[in-house]
């Protein structure tokens, strides 16, 4: 079995709303997000999936954050109800990022987003 894993970056507000504390006011991050994808065979070239595939495919989801306030549901109508914390955006970048990268022994395996350098979260399903 392998493990790849693709990093990015993207910058956007949000706010925590019901949140008691600093985190209820709006700011900002340099969000990082790493994706892991789990694949059993490699192809004919002995790759398990093409970097640039997975960068591109990852591009076009934080590409919907990117430079956004998080907490406009006219932008991403995912976090009208759900607060934009990192376990959501974790949660909404795997969704968004499974049936582009999901095929024949390819499988996203988690989402890692962190908020700061000593911060983050990682999402995965069974």
């Amino acid at each position: 079995m392998y493990e790849i894993s693709v990093k990015t970056s993207f910058s956007a507000a949000h706010r925590l709303r019901g949140y008691d504390g600093k985190c209820e006011n709006i700011h900002g991050h340099n969000w990082i997000v790493e994706v892991f994808i789990n694949c059993k065979d490699l192809n004919e070239v002995g790759l398990g999936i093409d970097f640039a595939e997975v960068k591109k495919n990852l591009f076009q989801v934080v590409e919907k954050l990117d430079h956004k306030d998080l907490n406009n549901p006219f932008l991403i109508p995912f976090f009208k109800e759900k607060n934009p914390s990192a376990e959501n955006i974790a949660y909404f970048i795997y969704h968004e990022l499974k049936d582009k990268i999901n095929g024949s022994g390819i499988k996203l395996s988690k989402v890692a987003v962190k908020e700061s350098e000593s911060s983050g979260v990682t999402y995965w399903e069974k």
